[in-house]
């Protein structure tokens, strides 16, 4: 008989939605040396890998997707009782999940959120970072309830309503080789050392799969948190950085670097919102999902 708690099952999705058992152990506050051993045991009390591993991470082998998505309806169940019972003494009286890209995570939710949150005390949002293919997929699953995405990617069935426009964009020290140039290929950017997030965020991933299209690596030489370091250290003459717009201009204010557009097409960041039903989602978020609108 398979035994797992609510542990598991959280640390098992957050591993595999990063890629990455260190980094899903660090989602879940676990010692990766404890969150290791979690894993362990769920593969041996099923009798089956849940994970394949590589040198790149890991990923859900076809029992571990079945897996995933008991997890997360389980997880959302959990969630959704805490917050209703949480009313009863006082806490909160309602929970938004969210998944963002990167983009519109570091760039426009944070002011969204906290004029909204200022205005709704009892609500909490629990927002995690994924690709925009991903996020449709948990959106339409129901182990998100609202989406913030590329609008360049197909969302099925799904409600949309336009978000945000950005674009992604090269910086570049003032003294690099493509400083002087008005736009650049993404293939271009490829032959010279970058700077950007750590491996497990949502567009390191998307950046890897489409240098992995034309074949060639990306040279990352530092990983770092924000975008705004990313633009410092592309200052610095460490490696160019792609970042968005909004950030790469602002930067520039204080930064002596240059903003290089890509001529690549998915380098546009006309962001979206997406939801399954937006009729079907309590009052408090409904109003978030206005709000984001407005």
């Amino acid at each position: 008989m398979m035994r797992f708690d609510l542990v598991d099952l959280s640390l098992f999705r957050h591993v595999v939605e990063a890629g990455s058992i260190t980094h899903g152990a660090a989602r879940a506050n676990l010692a990766l040396a404890a969150a290791s051993t979690r894993i362990r045991g769920l593969e041996e009390s099923l009798g089956a890998a849940l994970l394949t591993r590589s040198r790149l991470g890991v990923s859900p082998t076809p029992a571990g997707r079945a897996l995933l998505a008991h997890a997360r309806t389980i997880l959302a169940a959990v969630e959704r009782m805490q917050t209703e019972l949480s009313a009863f003494s006082g806490g909160t009286v309602g929970q938004i999940r969210v998944v963002a890209n990167t983009n519109a995570l570091t760039e426009f939710l944070p002011d969204a959120l906290s004029a909204y949150l200022a205005a709704h005390p009892g609500v909490s949002v629990d927002i995690d970072e994924h690709t925009s293919d991903e996020i449709v997929g948990l959106v339409a699953e129901g182990a998100a309830d609202l989406g913030i995405l590329s609008g360049t990617v197909d969302t099925g069935a799904l409600q949309t309503f336009p978000f945000r426009q950005d674009r992604f964009v090269v910086a570049a020290a003032s003294t690099h080789p493509l400083a002087g140039r008005e736009a650049v290929a993404f293939a271009e950017v490829l032959e010279h050392d970058l700077v950007g997030l750590d491996r497990a965020s949502a567009i390191t991933r998307f950046l890897a799969e489409r240098a992995a299209r034309i074949g060639r690596p990306m040279r990352l030489r530092v990983q770092l948190r924000g975008f705004d370091a990313v633009c410092r250290l592309a200052d610095a003459r460490v490696g160019l950085g792609i970042v968005p717009e909004s950030t790469a201009r602002r930067a520039a204010r204080g930064l002596d670097i240059a903003v290089l557009p890509l001529t690549d097409a998915w380098a546009s960041r006309d962001l979206s919102l997406c939801l399954r039903d937006l009729d079907a989602l309590p009052t408090f978020a409904q109003a978030f999902v206005a709000h984001l609108r407005a």
